[in-house]
């Protein structure tokens, strides 16, 4: 599939940075490691990994972590995010974000616009719009 703007060799990119984040996930708990690779308009690419913690809820998803390390530098409009994870790091199965990193999304990004690719691996992957994701999500033009 291809996402709109970008090329067949860009998405293998991101699925690759996103790959290569999971030997970088801290999960001594649930051991399902996850990696993103977020891209910005600029075409930067911003990458994270999933760290989790002992008391569960200060835990951080590889997407927000790219998020915010993107937005820290400035960043504020994105085009794409690659999602891939599994146990012990093992590629077996789509890893869509969950609620709060949808919603992270819902702020920085454009619906109709912002791409979400789910791989595991560069050959296989899926490509949603956040609104396919977060249908009637709550953004800042809803205050």
């Amino acid at each position: 599939m291809e996402v709109s703007g970008m090329s067949g060799e860009k998405i293998r990119q991101l699925i690759q940075a996103a790959s290569e984040q999971l030997r970088y996930a801290y999960a001594p708990y649930s051991n399902f490691k996850v990696g993103a690779a977020l891209l910005a308009e600029d075409g930067t690419v911003y990458t994270g990994c999933n760290v989790e913690n002992a008391a569960y809820s200060p835990s951080n998803c590889a997407e927000r972590t790219a998020f915010f390390k993107a937005v820290s530098e400035g960043r504020r409009t994105f085009q794409a995010i690659c999602v891939v994870g599994g146990q012990d790091g093992e590629l077996t199965s789509y890893t869509p974000p969950c609620g709060v990193c949808r919603q992270v999304m819902m702020e920085f990004c454009d619906p109709e616009r912002f791409q979400i690719i789910l791989a595991t691996g560069t050959e296989d992957h899926k490509v949603y719009k956040l609104k396919e994701l977060l249908p009637m999500g709550f953004g800042p033009e809803n205050l």
